[in-house]
């Protein structure tokens, strides 16, 4: 029985009610209809992302022995930067393409190492429309900036002082409105990250082909 049957029957009742019995009756049905509310209101699900792999993309196999990844950027984790709240870090990201992509081949002595010097997402917040007019404006509320920057270096024996390097950087924007939910926001930043590796992927790509042919088997 819903409550506003409860209700009705209640008011509708011909026998007296004292009111002790009246307050107590009250009381349940405000319980009932708080349970009803907190039924409905049930939150949005979360969104779930796929995982970001490369793998597909094929392998770039090195003439070395071993590839090491390593992180130099030092995120501060405070704001303007945002990049620790991402679905996908971008570090992780960027960590993921070096072990899917890159191979190690083969020469003893050789190695290389995949350095990541950048993986910073920036939040800044859009001045709004002033006065009355902003009142029935729907700004653009933030824009966050992507900035994603790694290098390869291959190092031959000790014994040899050449070396190889190719290094690739890639950056978007997007802003967003005011209003946003928390899962519309998160959408973006995923988009965001996807978008800017793809970036990153290109230009490495093309950068180990220019620079490191040498290297490559």
């Amino acid at each position: 029985m819903h409550v506003s049957e409860l209700i009705s029957r209640k008011l509708m009742s011909p026998r007296p009610i004292s009111r002790r019995r009246w307050l107590g009756g009250a009381a349940s049905l405000a319980a009932l209809a708080a349970a009803d509310i907190t039924g409905c209101a049930t939150p949005p699900p979360q969104n779930r992302f796929p995982e970001l792999t490369y793998a597909h993309l094929g392998k770039i196999r090195l003439d070395v022995s071993q590839i090491s990844i390593v992180t130099e950027y030092k995120s501060p984790f405070a704001p303007p930067n945002i990049e620790q709240d991402m679905p996908v870090l971008p570090e992780k990201a960027m960590r993921r393409w070096a072990a899917d992509r890159l191979v190690a081949t083969g020469t003893p002595g050789h190695t290389a190492q995949f350095v990541i010097t950048d993986a910073k997402v920036i939040d800044t917040k859009l001045a709004k429309t002033p006065g009355l007019r902003g009142v029935f404006t729907t700004d653009q509320s933030d824009r966050y900036d992507t900035s994603f920057a790694a290098r390869i270096v291959v190092q031959p024996d000790p014994g040899n002082f050449g070396h190889a390097q190719a290094t690739a950087s890639a950056t978007r924007a997007q802003t967003v409105p005011e209003g946003i939910t928390v899962n519309e926001r998160e959408k973006v930043w995923f988009d965001l990250v996807e978008a800017t590796m793809n970036d990153l992927n290109a230009e490495l790509e093309r950068q180990i082909r220019e620079h490191m042919g040498l290297f490559l088997r």
